[in-house]
């Protein structure tokens, strides 16, 4: 019996190796833009323990990973923005190569050892778990799917001219709330 599934197509440049020392402004959305984490007051955030849950876990990637550093970053109601250095090369990705039917190219499988996508991966998974726990323990509001979205959106930062663009924008983002394409409705109660 086969099923449909859409193809999903991946956002990351096809031929850069996201292992490399670099640093990489990242977002992630909370699964249906849900506003989970907490809300905006007077341009500023108010996390509720869901997002200081969030914002411990992220301060911990450094920690579980000597690789990587964490530059400026804001947990906001329904995302996250930061910036991640990955300090040294990490292990050669070595991942298995199958051909896809569909594309009738040669891909790589699975996420990169010591890769920017293995971090995030970890960091969802972390977070996942820590707030099924608290679902249980502390009665968090369950959820339905997911509580991340599958995937998440990258930057290469480019220089330190796009370094500091970014770090403003992060530290300036709950200013920006009222306006941002990230609040769904505009506005969360």
């Amino acid at each position: 019996m086969s099923q449909n599934f859409p193809n999903r197509q991946s956002t990351r440049l096809k031929f850069f190796d996201y292992a490399l020392e670099n640093a990489y402004f990242v977002t992630i959305c909370v699964y249906g833009r849900a506003c989970l984490f907490g809300k905006v007051v007077d341009d500023q955030v108010v996390l509720n323990d869901i997002g200081k849950m969030v914002g411990h876990t992220w301060r911990q990637l450094s920690e579980r990973f000597s690789f990587v550093e964490l530059d400026e970053f804001i947990i906001m109601p329904n995302h996250i923005h930061g910036i991640l250095v990955l300090t040294r090369r990490g292990e050669p990705r070595v991942r298995p190569i199958l051909e896809s039917p569909i594309h009738k190219v040669l891909k790589p499988k699975g996420t990169g050892t010591n890769s920017l996508g293995r971090v995030i991966q970890a960091f969802k998974s972390l977070t996942t778990r820590q707030y099924i726990q608290n679902v249980r323990l502390k009665n968090w509001p369950s959820f339905e799917q997911r509580i991340l979205q599958r995937n998440y959106y990258e930057h290469i930062i480019r220089g330190e001219d796009d370094l500091n663009r970014i770090r403003k924008y992060i530290v300036n983002n709950p200013c920006q709330w009222s306006v941002d394409d990230e609040n769904p409705a505009r506005f969360c109660a």
